[in-house]
């Protein structure tokens, strides 16, 4: 979507869905403003925004005067404060269609919702142009209703390229922006397991710590301890079993931060096993004997990519306003080394070397 901001618009990007895909504007309404319909107003702010995406964005509670839902007929007032929560507008006319085989976990007219593998980007971006989760969903749009006069997928949230899991995509303009306004409320249920280095102690904990871009390097992110740079993030954990040098946990995230989970769990010192951008791709914990060694490494050969996996996630249907719960089975490598990972540490309390709570 071109945007025509003047000195009113302030643009507020938002990660709890992805920041390219999404954004936030805070219009404030000029003194000498006269009185016209907000609907209009927006068309008149914001070049190329179609009316009726403005119509479903009030629809969907996605615009607010004033913090309160208003109607499309509202008339704006002098220093009227407007937030709009929309879907940037991309050329999906350059995206070439691929039959990925993507696991399909659930479809209807409104929503699609995927079992993503590892190793898919799910947008594509420089360097990755085709074999994305959108070049997959592409292939799939020809029965999809039109978005904006375009048949395109509705990408509200990501993973990372080798994070497995649930994600949920909207197949229409109203189901695109229904679920938007749900990420930016914070309301979708989401939960994540992961394999994490050393022995977490405490049952239940939470990670809280600004996350910002890495300076020397764009592609990772840190906590900053000062909480002077980054973006406000939490992250709640529970311990669902040890196994003395890593743990498995249950992720809920308050936030949706790029590689929250990744950076927060490197940041208590228990960074995601086999994470090679965090330094989970070595041996963090235990010792470096040969024997051990050999093990860690035999474990990585089946768990590949960083084990972490979206195990669920819940929302309210766009249309009918039921609750929806979607779980997916760990990735039969992941399955695999938390049996090598059992199969070790039942040895290990067989010959005492350590107890295991």
């Amino acid at each position: 979507m071109t945007k025509n901001l003047d000195e009113n618009i302030e643009e507020e990007l938002d990660d709890e869905v992805d920041e390219s895909l999404i954004e936030h504007l805070k219009i404030v309404v000029d003194k000498g403003q006269a009185p016209i319909r907000v609907d209009k107003f927006i068309q008149d702010k914001i070049a190329n925004i179609s009316r009726n995406k403005v119509q479903i964005a009030i629809k969907t509670g996605n615009l607010k005067v004033n913090d309160k839902i208003v109607k499309p007929s509202y008339k704006v007032q002098p220093f009227d404060v407007i937030q709009i929560f929309i879907q940037y507008e991309e050329d999906f006319h350059t995206i070439q269609p691929e039959n990925l085989h993507l696991d399909i976990v659930y479809e209807d007219e409104e929503i699609i919702v995927i079992n993503k593998r590892a190793g898919l980007v799910v947008h594509p971006g420089f360097g990755n142009k085709t074999g994305t989760l959108v070049n997959g969903l592409m292939y799939l749009k020809s029965s999809w209703p039109e978005i904006n006069g375009n048949q395109r997928p509705g990408i509200v949230h990501r993973l990372d390229k080798d994070t497995t899991g649930l994600l949920v995509a909207g197949k229409t303009e109203f189901a695109l922006q229904f679920l938007a306004k749900q990420f930016f409320d914070r309301t979708i249920k989401r939960e994540y397991i992961a394999l994490v280095w050393g022995n977490i102690e405490e049952d239940h904990g939470r990670v809280v710590g600004n996350i910002a871009r890495n300076p020397k390097n764009r592609l990772k992110f840190y906590v900053d301890k000062d909480e002077i740079q980054g973006k406000w993030a939490a992250t709640n954990y529970e311990v669902i079993q040890r196994f003395g040098y890593v743990t498995l946990i249950k992720c809920h995230l308050e936030t949706g931060r790029t590689h929250q989970i990744r950076v927060h769990m490197k940041y208590i010192g228990h960074p995601v096993f086999n994470d090679v951008t965090y330094g989970g791709d070595k041996i963090v914990f235990g010792t470096i004997f040969t024997k051990y060694k050999q093990f860690v490494n035999n474990c990585f050969k089946l768990q590949t990519t960083q084990a972490l996996h979206a195990w669920s996630i819940g929302f309210v249907h766009p249309t009918t306003h039921q609750e929806l719960n979607f779980t997916s089975e760990l990735p039969k490598g992941f399955q695999e080394t938390l049996k090598k990972w059992e199969t070790y540490t039942n040895e290990l309390r067989m010959s005492k070397k350590f107890e295991i709570d």
